[in-house]
């Protein structure tokens, strides 16, 4: 049944609404025949206005999640948690529904407009920004790990590999964000898969670079490309040099000329790794003491190096220090506190700061984090944190 003019303004003055402070148009909702869709049927999707553009413009918003994960929405380069939430008032689909700026905008010759709702839900998926899932890639990644061409795992076709579309699939985060961390994580394109070399034999591929600068004399600021795939290309693969000077070094061209200056910092921080990844424990003295020997002449060492790999204990007699890797700890937040605290009872900022960093959001200072998952006490004129909840 279809409402006339004077049933719209016996139904406004019902409800004690002053018809001129209205637009003319009205429109009279029903469910007809055509209205089959019910809650649940459709998801309603709210997103920001940036979101919005994209999707104007042709861009892709992709859902990821295996059947145990929390659903996640990614775009080019963000990610978002993906949650439903409910709503007291009932949401209805309208096809063609004009809103009030669109209504001025027009000429209606008729002012009561008969529409039909096609579904209702009651609820909508909202987003929310949040840090991507990446702990998954080198644990995937780790599964197979490079150790040069004439390895016997090279030659056996049953370990896994992964392409970057085979990543994209399984990896909860946006495109861009993965390939920022297969940075991180020094993995290499290898004949259409990524992967993470072996650390033996990416010390193995470091060592051949360091060598050949300390015989040509070169200054680590100034290594040729060109020249070290020549001399090094007959004992490993020239993509191989060339991937160790790009995760070591810095690329630059000069009168040009490909030259790579080389990171002292991450020298000596992967030459520490080496010594302490066979020791459960070292004692501090001795490590430094080795590990300055151990680096190439003309780096030095310091302890500033290590923050996120290895944790000194100034408490023990005598210092020793162990490795500890940011990249092992757990991904969420609550858990991430938990391992800590567990391995140890109260730290310090200078201490905890290294291995939380990773978990501070948009404008989120670890200061904050510290505020929400520990509580802090003075002990001998220092501030320390601990948990606030007891561990087990």
């Amino acid at each position: 049944m279809r409402r006339t003019r004077a049933e719209v303004d016996a139904t406004l003055q019902i409800a004690k609404l002053n018809a001129a402070e209205l637009l003319p148009v009205v429109h009279c909702l029903g469910f007809g025949p055509g209205a089959g869709a019910a809650a649940g049927d459709f998801c309603l999707l709210e997103l920001e206005p940036a979101l919005c553009q994209q999707l104007e413009a042709g861009h892709s918003l992709v859902i990821r999640g295996d059947k145990d994960e929390q659903a996640v929405l990614c775009n080019k380069d963000k990610t978002y948690d993906l949650r439903t939430a409910d709503t007291s008032n009932m949401l209805l689909f309208i096809p063609g529904c004009k809103t009030p700026d669109q209504l001025k905008m027009e000429e209606t010759h008729c002012n009561i407009i008969h529409t039909e709702i096609f579904g209702f839900s009651n609820n909508y998926w909202e987003l929310r920004r949040c840090r991507p899932k990446l702990k998954k890639l080198k644990k995937l990644l780790m599964e197979n790990t490079y150790e040069g061409p004439d390895s016997q795992k090279e030659k056996d076709s049953n370990h896994s590999k992964y392409t970057t579309e085979d990543l994209l699939d399984q990896i909860q985060a946006s495109e861009e964000e993965i390939m920022v961390q297969l940075q991180v994580l020094n993995a290499c394109e290898i004949e259409g898969y990524w992967r993470i070399l072996e650390f033996d034999y990416e010390m193995k591929l470091l060592n051949h670079v360091t060598q050949l600068v300390d015989s040509e004399s070169w200054s680590f600021d100034k290594v040729p490309l060109n020249t070290c795939l020549q001399e090094l290309g007959p004992l490993e693969p020239e993509e191989m040099i060339a991937h160790c000077l790009k995760c070591y070094g810095k690329k630059y061209v000069e009168e040009g000329e490909v030259y790579f200056a080389l990171s002292a910092d991450k020298i000596c921080r992967a030459t520490a790794q080496m010594l302490l990844q066979n020791a459960v424990k070292f004692n501090l003295a001795e490590f430094q003491e080795v590990w300055q020997q151990s680096v190439p002449e003309g780096m030095i060492t310091s302890l500033d190096q290590l923050k996120g790999l290895a944790l000194v204990d100034r408490h023990s007699r005598p210092e020793i220090i162990f490795l500890l890797k940011v990249d092992d700890l757990p991904e969420d937040n609550q858990e991430r506190f938990n391992s800590l605290f567990s391995l140890r009872e109260k730290w310090t900022e200078e201490d905890i700061a290294p291995y939380i960093q990773d978990l501070c959001g948009e404008k989120q200072t670890i200061g904050a984090l510290l505020t929400k998952y520990s509580r802090s006490s003075i002990q001998n004129g220092v501030k320390v944190y601990n948990s606030r909840r007891p561990i087990s």
